[in-house]
């Protein structure tokens, strides 16, 4: 099945390592250009040359207020065309509502929601007819995750800026999509399985509770965030996607 993804171009932020790489990596396979995202020139350059010419690498942080209207500049200085972006930010800390400081809420505030908002309502400003914002998002939006406090605070918030943001945009041609990861196998999982104290032990409960008895791999949420992304999805928007193995038992 072709995706229609050659030649377009898209931002993806989070995109050194974990799902945001699987991303760009599946984009750039289609035949997209990217441009990636990394808290250093150091990791956003090395990301993009693992992904080969297709791929630019950009200094940003999502807090930082310029960082949106950068990303955008670089894509049409690069490559010439904007046609969409994957909004893909790092977990907040782990900790119970009680041990979360002020601090920490103001923190992942400013980085994990109203960095993405910015972002979403820049992209907006520049994204023609065809054009589409992608959030990732996290299983905890429809269902808090013990421990992760923080991701079920800001995350189901975002959800719903992202179907605001769905309704106002479809007029224009413009998608908005979310996707729901859960146990994905990346290096932010992995450290949250090794808080319990026994990672493998914690790796084993959690298999048994999805249906496909596994945890899913970062290639494979790769190739539904680039479905979501391409014109292949054309009729898709206000969708918020599970990538969990069947693991949320909503209908």
């Amino acid at each position: 099945m072709d995706l229609g993804l050659k030649d377009r171009t898209y931002i993806v932020t989070g995109g050194t390592r974990g799902l945001g790489f699987a991303t760009a990596q599946q984009l750039v396979a289609d035949g997209a250009r990217v441009v990636v995202t990394g808290r250093s020139e150091e990791t956003a350059q090395a990301a993009a040359e693992r992904l080969g010419d297709g791929a630019v690498g950009v200094a940003a942080d999502n807090a930082d207020p310029s960082a949106a209207g950068r990303l955008v500049d670089a894509a049409l200085t690069h490559f010439g065309r904007f046609d969409g972006v994957l909004i893909s930010v790092g977990g907040p800390p782990a900790g119970s509502a009680e041990s979360l400081s002020d601090d920490q809420w103001q923190t992942a505030f400013e980085s994990v929601f109203l960095g993405a908002v910015r972002l979403a309502r820049t992209a907006a400003e520049r994204l023609g007819e065809g054009g589409v914002i992608g959030f990732v998002l996290s299983a905890s939006v429809t269902e808090p995750i013990p421990g992760l406090t923080l991701s079920n605070g800001l995350r189901p918030g975002l959800a719903g800026f992202a179907k605001s943001l769905a309704n106002e945009l479809g007029p224009r041609g413009v998608r908005v999509v979310g996707l729901l990861p859960s146990r994905i196998d990346t290096d932010r999982l992995r450290e949250l399985d090794a808080l319990s104290g026994d990672a493998d032990a914690s790796r084993a409960r959690n298999s048994a509770l999805i249906p496909l008895r596994r945890y899913g791999t970062p290639e494979e949420f790769g190739r539904a965030a680039a479905f979501l992304l391409s014109p292949a999805a054309s009729y898709l928007t206000g969708t918020m996607l599970p990538v969990d193995g069947g693991a949320q038992h909503r209908i």
